[in-house]
Formats: structure tokens, C-alpha cells, sequence
């Protein structure tokens, strides 16, 4: 028997500590969300929440970086429409800026790691997936990871955890699944506190799998800047040509790993914010918290 170290040990609960909190601030996230033209007050969130307001301040704060007035402020100021008012030129702008300075280092510290055709074709055959049901920022998260890496994270929506892990077991149908909280605990904190534009102490792997035209839309999904929103014409731009908006829609659609791959930042041309795989809300609380930390 291999016995774990006091220091193994503390990691594990701050982890476990942490993965906990984000309950509250899921509730709290989707109470704003509904609730924002009203602007409902610290007392009034805190206490739907049940917690004091000092306390419900402090573990919203921990939980998603950025306070909840600051949250509130982004939500009722519309920032997808305002970034989409700047032009088409938002993409190309962030492709040439380098993502450099406090903007998310994708290029150092997510680190995608796509299949090869001829593994692609056998869906996962030899693959072992672990996988668990976790606490996130945003409501309950499926995770799945393969030894490189983050393969599958969604959210709970209109399917429960049985239909969840089906949808995943779908997509990968040729490989051995493990459910394995120990496993996933450690990365699902990376990849939260990631989303929310922490630094992390090393890179986050991810395993994704898909056509040669699905790679290279989420490739130029992950250039997208933390806080910022392109339409489905620049990614087609960007890709290949504009004529192909309809077809990236399908791979953006097609994208396995939620959050870290942002397909959550295209919108339409108009600035609606619509057609996201895990509920349009979701979408907009995404992009309001990302603009709201981006901003702070």
C-alpha cells in the first residue's frame, strides 16, 4: 500500500475544498443571470444563496473572480454587442496582437494535442478515459481525460448525468471508460481556475479529436482573446472563406471540450448571442463573467 503524504494530502482538500465552493457561485451566477434587470442587491443574492453577504462576497470572489457588482455591471451593460460594434476586424486584431500581456497565454499553457487520421477513424480504439462529475462555476461539469489530456467537458442541461456520460461515450465510442473522481478532481480545478484567467504552474493538456476542418476552427478558436467575441464570418475568414460561415457553425457546434476550446465567444453578426450546445443562458453568464475579469 502506498501512503500519501502530508503534503499530497493538503493539495487533495484544498482541491476538493474548492471544487466544493464552486456550488454556491454556480446558484449564485444563474440567480444573477435571471434576475439582472431587477439589480438585485448583495443582501438580496446572499441571501437566496443562504449565506451572509460578507461571506457570500468572499467565496463569489474565490469562486469566480470578480465580485458580484462587477458581474451585475457586465451583465447589464450588453459587452458582447459593444465588442462587435469595434468591427470585423476583432479576430484579426487579436491574431496579430500575439497573445501577450495579461491576455490567456494559449499557446504557452493550453497545450491540444489532436489525433492522427488513422486514430481518428478507429474513435478512441486503445484509449483509456477517466472521467467524473464535477462542481464548476457555472453548474455540474462532465469531464473526461485520456493520459494527454482533457478529451470532454460539458455542462448539465437538459440531459441528466446518465445521458451526459452517454453523449461522451458517443463520441468516443471505441475506447475504455473509468469513473475516477481522484483523477479529475486536480484537473478540473486547473481547468476552472483557467477559464477565469488564473495563471497556472504548468501547462493544460487537452486530447481532441475531429476532421481536419474542425481542427483548424478550433484552433482559431482558441486565438479568440479572453473576454472577446468574433462572428462565425471571421472564423470562416480566417479558415478558409467567408462563404463557409454555415459550415464552421457545425464545427463550432461540434467542439467536445466547453470553456477551454471558447466556442462559447462566437456570436452572430448582429451581436445576438445565440446557439450554444449547453443552453443560451449559460452562453451569456460565460461571456459576462469573462469581459466582467477581463475588466478588473
Amino acid at each position: 500500500m502506498t501512503l500519501m503524504s502530508d503534503t499530497a494530502r493538503e493539495l487533495n482538500v484544498r482541491i476538493r475544498t474548492r471544487l466544493d465552493d464552486y456550488e454556491p457561485v454556480a446558484r449564485a451566477i444563474d440567480y444573477l443571470v435571471d434576475n439582472f434587470e431587477c439589480q438585485p442587491s448583495l443582501e438580496e443574492t446572499a441571501d437566496h444563496i443562504g449565506l451572509s453577504p460578507q461571506h457570500f462576497q468572499r467565496v463569489f470572489k474565490a469562486g469566480a473572480g470578480v465580485s458580484p457588482k462587477r458581474f451585475l455591471q457586465y451583465l447589464a451593460a450588453g459587452k458582447a454587442k459593444q465588442a462587435m460594434a469595434r468591427g470585423e476586424s476583432v479576430l484579426d486584431a487579436s491574431f496579430s496582437a500575439g497573445l501577450s500581456g495579461s491576455s490567456r497565454l494559449h499557446d504557452l499553457f493550453l497545450v491540444a494535442e489532436a489525433m492522427t487520421p488513422g486514430a481518428y477513424r478507429k474513435k478512441g480504439e486503445g484509449l483509456e478515459i477517466r472521467y467524473a462529475v464535477v462542481a464548476g462555476p457555472f453548474g455540474r461539469a462532465l469531464i473526461g481525460a485520456t493520459e494527454k489530456g482533457i478529451c470532454w467537458l460539458s455542462f448539465f442541461g437538459k440531459k441528466d448525468e446518465t445521458g451526459q456520460v452517454a453523449e461522451m461515450k458517443g463520441d468516443w465510442p471505441a475506447a475504455r471508460f473509468v469513473e475516477d473522481a481522484a483523477y479529475i478532481e486536480p484537473l478540473a480545478a486547473r481547468a476552472f481556475a483557467f477559464a477565469a484567467n488564473r495563471p497556472l504552474d504548468k501547462p493544460l493538456g487537452l486530447h481532441v479529436q475531429g476532421t481536419n476542418f474542425q481542427l483548424k476552427v478550433w484552433e482559431a478558436l482558441l486565438k479568440i482573446p479572453f473576454g472577446g467575441v468574433v462572428t462565425y464570418g471571421d472564423i470562416a475568414r480566417k479558415v478558409c472563406t467567408a462563404r463557409a460561415s454555415r459550415a464552421v457553425g457545425a464545427a463550432v457546434g461540434a467542439n467536445m471540450i466547453s470553456l477551454l476550446i471558447p466556442c462559447h465567444r462566437v456570436i452572430l453578426s448582429s451581436g445576438a448571442i445565440h446557439n450554444y450546445r449547453w443552453g443560451v443562458e449559460r452562453k451569456k453568464a460565460i461571456l459576462a463573467l469573462e469581459q466582467a475579469v477581463s475588466a478588473a
